[in-house]
C-alpha cells in the first residue's frame, strides 16, 4: 500500500502555494527580490496611494496605518484564494517620523539626525484574504555611529537615497561604514521581515 505522505509532498512541490495566489502590493525591488527568494510564485499589482497618516499617531501606529491605506483598493477587486501582501517601512528616531526623503537636502538633514544615535526600523506587513486581514510588525534598533559630514555627502552622491525610509539601506555603503550594531531582523531593515511573513504565508495557505 503506498504511502500517504508521499503523495503529500509531491503536491506540495506541484503546487507550493496549495491553490493560492500571491499578490505582492509593493514597488520595491528589495521586497520582490525577497520574495523571490522564498521561491514562491507570486505577480507585482500596485497602486499609488497617499502615504499620510494622523498626526497623533506614533512608531508602530504609523506604518500600520499606511498598510492598511495600501491594501484598500484590494478590497474591492481581490478574488477566493488570492493574498495580497502589502508592506511599509519607517525609521523613528527620538520621537519623530522619517519616511522616504523627498529631496537630497531632506536626506542630508535625515542621515544628520541619525548619526551618533540609535533608532527604530519598523515594518509593518499585511495580509489581505477574502476572509480577513491580518497585521504584522516587526522593529529593529539600528545605532549608527557618528558620521562626518564628508560621508554624508559621498553616500548622497554616489547612491541617492531617495526610496528608502529614513534615507539610507543598511546594504548600502552607508550602512557597510555608519552602522555599528543592530538588534532584530536584518531583513526587516531592509525593507522585509522575511521569516516571518514566510511563516504567516505558510499558515495562511496550509490552514
Amino acid at each position: 500500500m503506498d504511502d500517504p505522505r508521499k503523495h503529500k509532498i509531491l503536491i506540495s512541490k506541484m503546487d507550493p502555494l496549495n491553490g493560492y495566489e500571491i499578490i505582492l502590493a509593493s514597488g520595491s525591488p528589495r521586497r520582490k527580490s525577497f520574495l523571490e527568494s522564498l521561491k514562491l510564485p507570486f505577480t507585482v499589482q500596485t497602486f499609488s496611494v497617499e502615504e499620510n497618516f494622523p498626526d497623533h499617531l506614533q512608531g508602530k501606529a504609523i506604518a500600520e496605518f499606511i498598510v492598511k491605506q495600501k491594501k484598500a483598493p484590494f478590497e474591492k477587486i481581490i478574488q477566493p484564494h488570492q493574498i495580497v501582501i502589502t508592506a511599509d517601512t519607517i525609521v523613528w528616531c527620538e520621537g519623530r517620523y522619517l519616511g522616504k526623503p523627498k529631496d537630497i537636502q531632506e536626506a542630508k538633514e535625515m542621515l544628520e539626525q541619525l548619526s551618533g544615535k540609535s533608532h527604530e526600523v519598523i515594518t509593518a506587513v499585511g495580509f489581505l484574504t477574502t476572509h480577513k486581514f491580518e497585521l504584522l510588525s516587526e522593529v529593529t534598533k539600528v545605532y549608527f555611529k557618528k558620521l562626518t559630514e564628508a560621508e554624508i555627502d559621498h553616500y548622497l552622491e554616489h547612491q541617492p537615497p531617495l526610496d528608502k525610509a529614513g534615507a539610507y539601506g543598511i546594504q548600502d555603503w552607508i550602512g557597510t561604514i555608519g552602522i555599528t550594531k543592530i538588534e532584530g531582523s536584518y531583513t526587516n531593515v531592509v525593507g522585509l521581515p522575511l521569516a516571518q511573513v514566510k511563516e504567516k504565508i505558510e499558515h495562511l495557505i496550509n490552514k
